[in-house]
């Protein structure tokens, strides 16, 4: 008899297990476009201090990012238990805000290019004087990179909540929790190999005179800027197409009309996306620089 309780419970577990793997990768799947704006953020975040601080930085952003997610699975799982109707209107509100950052993001890079280029060159001056005590810069650029981390965090935990919604606490917590860990270790490990790469390839080309070596260094040393800025591409297109596939697919009517007017073809699903995300975002970004106009009056 205990025997087969034993064994009963290990098919439990089993089970439970297997449901946990299979819906990590569901949720792994749908969180994929906010990783990729997770990625393009913090190491443009982290980018801009000096190369001897840039680990101590990822480092002290990666255990924000883990305090965040500490806060963020216990949050989400008591939603899931004690109001899961929140779960749509939370990810809706979570989609709407991917948008307008990312309009915003394109507004202030064709509004403000010039405010931004003096920005960098007054950063740049400052890192070439070793003198320049450069500590509250950095506690900021840290902050900033936790903010901004905690609220992609949401996102993450809420579309991967999401995937899990009407399954056992177990199961929940599982996927929540390894993928909180994943996406952790997986972003910052990035964030890390990215910020370094000049400093490897400079590395590189230093130490071997030619040779194939010297060639990898300095193709390192290439590679690194147009690296940094088709990520900085790629996590606000991102953004549009999370943020708006998010509001095309919870806000049922228009997932009809997109599917009526447009077929299943392949090319509908993204290009609805984008086209919902732009288009929400500016509609945001209106109203918000209206309301910030009448508050300056």
């Amino acid at each position: 008899m205990a025997g087969a309780s034993l064994l009963a419970l290990l098919d439990d577990i089993a089970t439970v297990l297997d449901d946990v793997a299979v819906l990590t990768k569901v949720a792994a799947k749908k969180t994929t476009g906010v990783l990729g704006d997770d990625l393009a953020l913090n190491a443009q975040q982290v980018a801009g201090v000096r190369a001897e601080r840039e680990l101590p930085v990822v480092w002290a952003v990666a255990k924000g990012s883990l305090l965040n997610k500490a806060i963020l699975v216990p949050a989400a799982l008591a939603i899931s238990a004690f109001a899961p109707w929140l779960i749509a209107p939370l990810l809706m509100l979570g989609g709407t805000y991917l948008c307008f950052e990312g309009v915003e993001k394109v507004w202030h890079l064709l509004a403000h290019r010039h405010e931004k280029e003096a920005q960098d060159e007054a950063l740049t001056r400052a890192l070439l004087q070793p003198e320049v005590d450069l500590v509250q810069f950095e506690a900021d650029k840290i902050k900033g990179a936790i903010r901004t981390d905690f609220i992609l965090s949401a996102e993450i935990i809420v579309i991967s909540l999401g995937a899990v919604a009407g399954k056992t606490f177990g199961v929940q917590f599982g996927v929540l929790t390894l993928i909180a860990l994943v996406m952790t270790i997986g972003v910052y490990g990035l964030v890390a190999g990215i910020v370094k790469m000049d400093d490897a390839g400079l590395w590189l080309t230093r130490r071997h005179a030619a040779g194939p070596l010297h060639q990898l260094g300095r193709g390192l040393l290439a590679l690194a800027p147009p690296l940094m800025k088709l990520l900085g591409i790629v996590g606000t297109l991102a953004m549009f197409l999370v943020g708006g596939g998010i509001l095309v697919h919870e806000w049922h009517a228009l997932h009809h009309w997109v599917q009526q007017q447009l077929g299943d073809g392949w090319w509908v699903e993204p290009a609805a996306s984008l086209a919902v995300g732009v288009a929400a975002g500016a509609l945001v970004l209106l109203v918000w620089e209206g309301l910030q106009r009448i508050r300056r009056r």
